[in-house]
């Protein structure tokens, strides 16, 4: 793919020329079954500017891969900008409310990026992951001690709600030093940040999830001032040492940081865990073949990376004119990276559509990114459904979904999320 800018570009998106009409079933905050539309953009118009979002939706797994790849020419300044404008009723909210929360490594670029990323890495380490593993795996087995007395009794479990929702947000919140009983708190500021970044919201819907994040930023502040009068043997304390050792970082970029773990760090977490036992239950042979041999569990989640990703789409915008797919973007596009769609691309992985953990190619899957953005937390979110996957299977390897539940899927851009997996014991 060329990155070689033009120049004559083709006309801009804004003319009525350049607007499709035929938008080949494709719903930008749609997800319930997203697939069958990414399938057919791919062979019918890879690069395809739907002018619903003011977006170039791109679906092919070469061109989303080099635009990930190629930071100078495609930023990544717009990555946690809100799809909808934030209404004045809440920039009111968030601007007397002192909301200047920035992105901690996502949506920041070179040299910034590279600066902060350098202090993060040294903090965010696999030490701190062998350190937490033990307590991962007597919070799975306490969630399954639940689940089993709650199936035993004849009513259904809910893999969302009785596992995979607070599992990943112990797990950030302990990272971060902060006490597990802000789990609800801390997850419904998270659910506002999602609102309010990949929403469809209306002005007065986005107000309550405004309020919400001055609490969220208000909170994330006052954990690095914390750290300052008392540095904790956690994740904010080492980036506060390290600053105090002479690292470039700011207070207000180590705040930024703990705002975007403590959202990142558990909702595509949240989403992983219940995506890959959703998927592999779904497909009864390979869920018994992981009952038999837990080696095979690291390159099945893989698969569901590929398959089913948490996040499905990203974003980036072209700094100058440029061509993806043998499509001209004019300098100051905005571009949507469909990582669900370049997952399925037939060109890159044979059957795509086929769902199969021993598919030997599956960790090529986009879905953490790609380049200097590729996300810090990977080995994180892997472990903590690799030891949930490894205590289900070996407790509960008669695990089945309840028989015809419509399972949801939440409606915004970028995060595909069940609402809810039900589950009982085969009689």
């Amino acid at each position: 793919m060329s990155h070689t800018p033009v120049s004559t570009p083709t006309e801009s998106p804004t003319g009525a020329a350049k607007c499709p009409v035929d938008h080949h079933g494709f719903e930008p905050f749609d997800l319930q079954d997203p697939f069958p539309a990414y399938k057919e953009l791919r062979a019918e118009e890879p690069v395809m500017f739907d002018e619903r979002i003011g977006y170039w939706v791109v679906t092919r797994y070469d061109d989303v891969k080099a635009v990930f790849a190629g930071w100078e020419t495609f930023s990544s300044e717009n990555a946690q900008a809100p799809i909808r404008p934030t209404g004045p009723p809440a920039k009111a909210v968030l601007d007397e409310g002192g909301f200047t929360a920035y992105s901690g490594l996502s949506a920041r670029v070179p040299p910034e990026h590279t600066r902060i990323r350098k202090v993060a890495t040294k903090a965010f380490t696999p030490r701190r992951y062998r350190v937490l593993e033990p307590m991962i795996r007597d919070n799975v087995n306490l969630a399954i001690d639940a689940m089993t007395t709650k199936m035993d009794a004849g009513t259904p479990a809910d893999l969302v709600a009785d596992l995979a929702w607070d599992l990943p947000t112990i797990t950030i919140l302990t990272l971060l030093g902060v006490p597990t009983e802000k789990i609800a708190q801390v997850k419904e500021w998270a659910m506002s940040r999602a609102a309010m970044t990949w929403g469809d919201l209306t002005d007065e819907q986005q107000v309550p999830h405004a309020h919400n994040l001055v609490k969220y930023w208000a909170f994330c502040q006052s954990l690095v001032t914390a750290a300052h009068e008392s540095a904790g043997d956690d994740l904010v304390g080492d980036l506060v040492r390290l600053q105090a050792e002479g690292a470039e970082i700011s207070d207000h970029e180590i705040a930024s940081f703990c705002y975007s773990l403590l959202f990142a760090g558990h909702e595509t977490t949240t989403t992983l865990i219940s995506n890959t036992l959703r998927l592999l239950l779904e497909h009864p042979q390979q869920w018994a073949k992981l009952a038999g041999s837990p080696d095979a569990i690291p390159a099945a989640i893989d698969e569901v990376l590929r398959f089913s990703p948490s996040i499905v789409a990203w974003r980036r915008k072209a700094l100058s004119d440029t061509v993806v797919g043998g499509v001209a973007i004019p300098a100051g596009s905005q571009l949507l990276l469909v990582m669900g769609s370049a997952n399925r691309d037939a060109d890159v992985f044979t059957d795509p559509e086929l769902f199969d953990i021993s598919r030997p190619d599956a960790r090529n899957h986009l879905s953490f990114g790609f380049g200097i953005h590729y996300c810090i937390g990977n080995l994180l979110a892997k472990l903590q459904t690799r030891v949930a996957l490894e205590e289900i299977t070996r407790r509960l390897p008669g695990l089945r979904l309840v028989p015809g539940q419509d399972i949801e899927f939440g409606h915004n851009l970028s995060f595909r999320t069940p609402a809810a997996v039900l589950v009982d014991l085969e009689n």
